[in-house]
């Protein structure tokens, strides 16, 4: 196949636009000198921007992808990513991001180490740190296979001119550039697919009487285990991730950003519409009427590319060059966001918090634009030279729902857990994850639940089983902890971690509360907010000054 001219013409044109509207959005951080302009877009992002940004981060590449893919491959059933996330923006929407909102956290991290202490706090911050870079590595990997496919343009350069763009106008600009692009981004993907896919449905190639016994899928008995598990590591696994509470924190209100999640959920499904048609053709196709190499049918080893493909075989040539656009939109979408939110958690509960607590605002904008150039360029390495990104991020993404899920909970709602209780919950969910084994990385099973079977692994729901063992270890620790201190059992001196007092200042037993750097205890509220609840009193960040 000779390469694609006006296809790479397209993708560069596509490059210089988001690269220089995202130049221009920067300039709005430019004009400010303090490290929020560029963390949370001076928390001044509108309903319109924010719904845009929250949609076109959770429509990603991996998210069109994913979907396209299981649908071909497995049917209707068993196509989750969709519904799943919708359940996530959802109950983020109304239960956690306002809450967040109130509060005026800097990061999802800041009441970890509110909770927890900052040094502790900083180490779960190590599970998202995995999980983005290697999620960014993934979507990277993925856009370099589709342009391949599509313009027949060399993989790995395709990747590190993505990254690049991605990495430029995310260093210039934060989250008001990510943000605007977004935005454009967003329209890209909406224009790309529901463009391609009454092309892909209406190819002569296409026969949906072939799959009106298969497109439903099956679930059979053993599965169920799995079905669960899958569901509950889409809807609460899908809760506890940066990106998304960088934008819900962006908000102007906590009404605004309760507003912007949920409408954000209903165009999640809204966006999985034509991948899953999409898929639904592919499965349908006879690929021996088509130019596609190969059998008349899509081999298991490329299901991971039937979106691609469709574009490419199923659709017109500028049909396909369009979809193109859309792909490469909301990997870029992915990408950036998970960029800023790395170093964003680096910047803010590393650095400052744990090493520089009197760092000047010009120091840590610094710090911030280093870290996106560090974090872009480790996972467009990870992207070109690791073999299993996919494998690796599906693991990252269980320990974000077995081990950050239940923590977040627990020191947003769950007043009496503490630093004791959180660190035994954190290590018994990473112990049990990584010893229940992952065949996608070649990790090796020691823990068998019930059911288990030597070809199909694990049918249990292992995953929300750990969930729940690290919730309740949590807060059961958390209370022995404080009962055994509290009847003198253990000497005060032995509370290393500072987490109770023999009496507060009015003569109140009470726990240690750890104010960070540049907080202060929230006043009495004397109005209410936007939307119609009072602050709670919880400690809120305020700007530092240079």
């Amino acid at each position: 196949m000779s390469v694609n001219i006006p296809g790479i013409i397209s993708v560069i044109g596509f490059y210089l636009v988001v690269l220089v509207i995202g130049i221009c959005a920067g300039r709005k951080t430019a004009r400010s000198s303090q490290v929020e302009g560029i963390f949370l877009a001076d928390r001044n992002l509108g309903l319109i921007v924010s719904f845009f940004t929250l949609t076109a981060t959770m429509v990603g590449g991996a998210f069109i992808n994913g979907t396209a893919e299981i649908m071909a491959s497995q049917g209707f059933l068993w196509t989750q990513a969709p519904i799943g996330y919708c359940v996530a923006l959802f109950i983020g929407g109304m239960v956690y991001g306002p809450k967040m909102r109130r509060a005026g956290y800097v990061t999802m991290f800041d009441p970890f180490q509110e909770k927890y202490g900052l040094r502790v706090g900083a180490i779960l911050c190590i599970s998202q740190f995995l999980g983005d870079l290697f999620w960014t590595a993934a979507v990277l990997s993925a856009l370099g296979s589709t342009i391949a496919i599509i313009v027949d343009w060399d993989q790995t350069m395709s990747v590190i001119v993505s990254a690049c763009v991605a990495i430029s106008y995310t260093v210039l600009g934060g989250l008001w550039s990510v943000a605007y692009t977004d935005v454009v981004q967003l329209l890209c993907i909406a224009l790309g697919l529901f463009l391609a896919f009454p092309f892909a449905l209406e190819h002569p190639a296409v026969d949906l009487s072939r799959i009106e016994d298969t497109w439903v899928g099956h679930l059979e008995t053993k599965q169920i285990g799995v079905f669960i598990d899958i569901y509950g590591l889409l809807m609460m696994g899908g809760i506890p991730w940066q990106v998304y509470y960088q934008r819900i924190l962006a908000c102007k209100t906590p009404f605004r950003a309760k507003i912007s999640s949920m409408v954000a959920a209903v165009f999640c499904l809204v966006f999985a519409i034509p991948p899953s048609i999409m898929g639904l053709a592919a499965s349908a196709a006879d690929w021996n009427q088509t130019s596609y190499e190969g059998p008349g049918y899509i081999p298991k080893d490329q299901m991971g590319f039937v979106l691609p493909l469709t574009l490419q075989y199923l659709c017109p040539p500028a049909v396909s060059i369009i979809g193109l656009g859309a792909v490469s939109a909301a990997v870029m979408s992915s990408a950036d966001s998970s960029i800023l939110a790395t170093a964003s958690v680096f910047t803010n509960n590393v650095y400052r918090n744990v090493f520089r607590q009197k760092a000047s605002d010009r120091e840590l904008i610094w710090i911030l634009r280093i870290s996106t150039i560090v974090a872009g360029t480790l996972s467009t390495v990870i992207a070109v030279t690791v073999k299993s990104v996919y494998g690796l991020y599906v693991l990252c993404s269980d320990l974000m729902y077995v081990i950050l899920f239940p923590q977040f909970t627990c020191v947003l709602f769950v007043k009496i857990t503490n630093t004791y209780g959180g660190i035994f919950g954190f290590a018994l969910a990473f112990v049990l994850r990584v010893f229940s084994g992952e065949p996608l990385i070649g990790l090796p099973t020691f823990i068998k639940f019930p059911f288990y079977d030597e070809n199909e692994g694990q049918l249990f729901p292992f995953r929300t089983f750990i969930m729940a063992c690290s919730f309740l270890s949590t807060v059961l620790v958390s209370i022995l902890l404080k009962y055994i201190f509290k009847r003198k059992w253990i000497p005060d001196r032995y509370d290393v971690f500072g987490c109770f007092t023999t009496e507060s200042e009015d003569g109140v037993e009470e726990e240690n509360k750890r104010i960070l750097p540049g907080m202060r205890p929230m006043e009495k509220a004397t109005r209410k907010q936007s939307d119609g609840a009072l602050p709670e009193p919880e400690t809120i960040p305020l700007k530092e000054t240079t």
